[in-house]
């Protein structure tokens, strides 16, 4: 089924990068939420990142693991490329070790071996799908 970005209500910015940027965003015939990756079609031209945008989508949908975020849809408006994704809700990692308790940054080493586990998890993820991630 087709859809646009009339599917979606967008909240606040996410996070920016250099082609664009992440939104919250809320699916209005479910109220799921999601995170829409706007990428600008004037700067990927210009910087010629179209293929690594296709790339990026292509990767995204074929990986469905709790460790990485997966493709639920995606779509162009005039001026923009959009990857909606799965929101993963928390924040991120350097939010969680400079933020959180700004007195004493970093976390205690069970915490650590956690999140390091995650990451492995979601890599090997990749690997086993043959996806080799910089």
């Amino acid at each position: 089924q087709a859809v646009g970005a009339e599917a979606f209500v967008d909240f606040r910015v996410l996070g920016k990068g250099g082609f664009g940027e992440v939104c919250a965003c809320q699916r209005r015939a479910t109220g799921k939420m999601y995170a829409n990756k706007r990428l600008n079609k004037k700067r990927l031209k210009k910087r010629q990142g179209y293929e690594a945008a296709l790339v990026e989508k292509r990767i995204l949908a074929r990986v469905h693991s709790r460790f990485i975020v997966s493709l639920a849809c995606a779509f162009q408006t005039k001026t923009d490329l959009c990857l909606v994704m799965t929101l993963m809700n928390g924040g991120d990692l350097r939010y969680h070790m400079y933020n959180v308790d700004e007195d004493n940054p970093g976390f205690p080493e069970p915490r650590a071996v956690f999140y390091a586990a995650q990451i492995l998890l979601g890599l090997e993820h990749l690997h086993q799908h043959r996806i080799v991630y910089r």
